[in-house]
């Protein structure tokens, strides 16, 4: 083993060992890892910045871009309505939103595909009355398999396309996945609806307001003619609360409402005036005894949130990109900076009650939002959280799906028919998506998965250092003299069920960047199909079942459903044996060894 081989493994196994700690965000990790082999000289500094330019990531940008648009217009709002009278057969139900959303993740994001069909799926199983951590798990994972079908279904897809492009001078067609990817997610899809589904575990069947337990902390108060706080300004009181780790939503004065305290902090608290007060109720009764406040009942609280209105009251689940997480609620500010007040968080099916402002925010929390409409739209966007309420569609943009979907559908058959390279027909597409305003101009970005970009962009140069500095070929010699005796079949069936298992526990893309070098260099060695193994990797590398950390769709419902971190194996498992029951036939079918 030369130096170079040895530092770059060295600084790949540290990239590991932090991506699966988690403590910082995959992109920075991605990003130093690379800066420090450029340092060494593993990676040339000419070419740092390659991987940016790369056409699987400037093909994964394409593809969100289009995504956000197809999702923006409405274009698939009208299957999504006809779901909801489906609800009271639960396998109908779980069928047409599972089968859906593995459509949908064919052609556009899968966590795109899942954030618009998640408000239809809780609403509509609650409308049933049943939980919505019976159809969540099924959905997100059949948004995964989904992805498996197509080139442009998933970036583990695309980055294998282009290093077999890179390899062969020929890249995967646009269905060459199908055979393979269609079966697998057939399979899937159709074991979750017969046995799936009743394995996932159910721990609260409410949802909604009761998820939370509203009267357990919020509560109105009456300001005393000899109250201490008669005189003093609202945003003093605000402080004050703030000070007992409690919190003042918003007031009335004389009928008035100040719905939010940020752009009334100067009221003069007086005789007469309503409060609306979060926080323990000991502590809160503490307070109004202290300050001659009288607490009126729980229900005023709760029917100032429901039926108010001015304001509203919305659930939203903190995405892996938002600004919220791993940051307090004190930190963020969410009056002051957003115009709307954080009533309660909820994790796991859990409401969280003590020391709300010091509990740090993750991802898969539900929070409880309250405000004015415009407001809290805009707060939405900015944290880029996903609201569980299903979007109505604007009636003046009734053209605009149909506008969407042709542009889209022009665009593939382009690609597909081989006209036009797949990055320069979606490219058009968003070219055209912006010209009509189905994506406003300013908004042209807002679908783009930043920090998955930055990884791809990171990791691609990475990927091409294994080879440059022959630790591709190291790592291989090592595989194949341990695994020297395995039949080419199980050979096969072993590196998909390692990249099954690496990317439980790592970003997909990130996975199949370091296992794409490995698994056609053995085929090569072997002198076998390369195809068959890249064809696995690609497979294994989008198949994360068993944890909320393998796929951001996993942890995107982890909050909604209720789930815990243990919870997902009881029916992952299960599917990931099936996956590669089903997948080694149909490989060595499809692309014989």
């Amino acid at each position: 083993m030369s130096q170079d081989q040895a530092l770059l493994l060295a600084i790949l196994a540290i990239l590991l060992a932090l991506l699966v700690w988690g403590r910082w965000r995959y992109d920075i990790i991605a990003l130093a890892a690379l800066f420090l082999a450029s340092i060494l000289g593993l990676v040339p500094q000419t070419e740092i910045f390659s991987g940016f330019g790369n056409p699987a990531t400037i093909t994964v940008i394409l593809v969100l871009i289009v995504s956000y648009g197809l999702t923006k217009s409405g274009a698939v709002q009208f299957v999504t309505d006809l779901i909801e009278p489906l609800a009271d057969n639960p396998y109908l139900h779980i069928a047409s939103l599972t089968f859906l959303a593995a459509v949908l993740s064919m052609f556009m994001n899968n966590v795109g595909a899942l954030a618009l069909l998640m408000p239809i799926a809780i609403q509509s199983t609650i409308a049933a009355g049943r939980a919505p951590a019976t159809v969540l798990m099924p959905l997100s994972f059949g948004s995964i398999l989904g992805g498996l079908v197509t080139m442009i279904g998933t970036p583990p897809n695309i980055l294998i396309s282009s290093y077999r492009e890179q390899e062969t001078g020929q890249a995967f067609a646009m269905f060459d996945f199908a055979p393979v990817g269609g079966g697998i997610a057939l399979s899937g899809i159709l074991f979750m609806l017969i046995l799936g589904w009743k394995l996932v575990r159910v721990r609260k069947q409410t949802a909604g307001l009761e998820l939370f337990d509203v009267e357990e902390y919020l509560f109105e108060l009456k300001v005393a003619e000899k109250s201490d706080l008669v005189g003093r300004k609202l945003w003093d009181l605000k402080t004050l609360l703030r000070e007992e780790k409690m919190d003042l939503l918003s007031a009335i004065h004389k009928r008035q409402k100040i719905a939010n305290v940020y752009y009334g902090r100067g009221h003069i608290v007086s005789k007469g005036d309503l409060l609306l007060v979060q926080g323990p109720h000991d502590q809160i009764d503490s307070f109004a005894a202290t300050y001659k406040l009288e607490m009126l009942a729980a229900e005023n609280a709760r029917s100032e949130i429901l039926h108010s209105e001015e304001t509203q009251i919305v659930e939203v689940v903190v995405t892996p990109n938002s600004s919220l997480v791993g940051r307090t609620p004190r930190e963020i500010r969410f009056n002051s900076r957003y115009g709307i007040n954080l009533i309660a968080v909820s994790r796991s099916g859990e409401s969280q009650r003590s020391r709300l402002r010091e509990f740090k925010l993750a991802t898969g929390d539900v929070l409880l939002l309250h405000g004015e409409e415009e407001e809290l739209q805009e707060a939405i966007v900015k944290t880029n959280c996903y609201p569980l309420a299903k979007r109505a569609l604007d009636p003046a943009k009734a053209s605009k799906p149909l506008w969407a979907l042709a542009f889209f559908v022009a665009g593939i058959g382009l690609a597909v028919g081989g006209w036009l390279s797949i990055q320069l027909a979606l490219g058009l597409v968003t070219v055209a998506m912006a010209v009509t305003n189905i994506v406003p101009v300013r908004e042209f970005y807002d679908g783009v998965d930043w920090p998955v970009v930055v990884l791809l962009g990171a990791m691609i140069p990475l990927g091409a250092a294994l080879e440059t500095t022959g630790t591709t070929e190291l790592l291989v010699a090592g595989i194949l003299a341990v695994t020297g005796n395995l039949s080419p079949v199980l050979l096969l069936a072993l590196l998909l069920i390692i990249t099954m298992t690496v990317s439980d526990v790592l970003n997909n893309a990130a996975t199949a960047i370091l296992m794409a070098p490995i698994a056609y260099s053995i085929g090569i060695a072997l002198e076998l199909n390369p195809d068959a193994f890249l064809m696995a990797v690609a497979v294994g590398a989008s198949c994360a079942f068993l944890t909320p950390i393998g796929h951001q769709n996993n942890a995107l419902i982890m909050g909604p459903g209720g789930y815990q971190f243990g919870d997902y194996w009881r029916m992952g498992l299960p599917l990931e044996i099936l996956i590669v029951t089903v997948a080694i036939p149909l490989l060595l079918l499809f692309w014989p060894l």
